[in-house]
């Protein structure tokens, strides 16, 4: 049995995303995420309290494109459904949570990014390029590469591949 409740958070990256594509070529992120509370001493000074960590999960485009677009130590949001899983490992009965993201971008906070829309033909595969016509296909070419907030430059990011991988299986 799982439970979900919805949930938003803010905090930095532990690690860089693990991008990995299922048999049905599912893309799936798995991120780490570090939410310090802050603390007020009675003489008014803030400091950060105990980190709590968070395992993260994104599929299909969002998780290529924060695979793409963070890296460790970024500061980041994440909205989605906190999920509960119990399972069973020698004989013990185990639980585990995870945050299965429904959005994932930098906490603007702490920084500036410049925001790059993917094109409707990589999103939809090669068939919809074809449909679309001669000008979305120029389009897609042209557009400059997405931009990397913490190095402050451009980072290239391949195409969304076919639409296969826009199916979930289990």
């Amino acid at each position: 049995m799982s439970t979900k409740i919805p949930i938003s958070i803010a905090g930095n990256l532990v690690a860089n995303p693990e991008l990995t594509y299922g048999e049905s070529g599912v893309a799936h992120a798995k991120l780490r995420v570090a939410v310090n509370q802050r603390i007020q001493g009675p003489d008014g000074t803030w400091q950060d309290g105990e980190p709590v960590f968070h395992n993260v999960s994104a599929f299909r485009g969002l998780a290529e494109n924060a695979a793409n677009s963070l890296k460790k130590g970024d500061p980041v949001t994440v909205s989605g459904e906190l999920e509960f899983r119990g399972y069973e490992k020698d004989g013990e009965r185990r639980e585990a949570r995870r945050i299965v993201a429904d959005t994932i971008g930098p906490d603007l906070r702490f920084g500036t990014a410049a925001y790059q829309r993917s094109s409707h033909a990589a999103v939809a595969g090669a068939d919809a390029e074809v449909q679309a016509g001669p000008e979305v296909s120029a389009a897609a070419d042209s557009a400059a590469p997405a931009y990397n907030v913490a190095t402050k430059g451009p980072v290239a990011v391949p195409p969304l591949g076919v639409a296969a991988r826009n199916e979930m299986s289990f």
